[in-house]
């Protein structure tokens, strides 16, 4: 057996393992952002009802 080969077939799992880990790290920010997005925007929403509303 070739030991250069046995190397390559080693680097090659962990070379996929880390394009599978990059793509979920970016689809989860991608997530976040969204949510953090839809907060901020409800959130701004309730203020603006509620500013003029006094409690009691």
């Amino acid at each position: 057996m070739d030991p250069r080969r046995k190397d390559t077939d080693k680097a090659k799992p962990a070379t996929d393992r880390e394009d599978r880990l990059k793509a979920a790290l970016k689809a989860n920010m991608a997530k976040r952002k969204a949510q953090a997005r839809a907060r901020a925007e409800l959130g701004s929403g309730k203020e603006a009802d509620t500013a003029g509303k006094s409690e009691g």
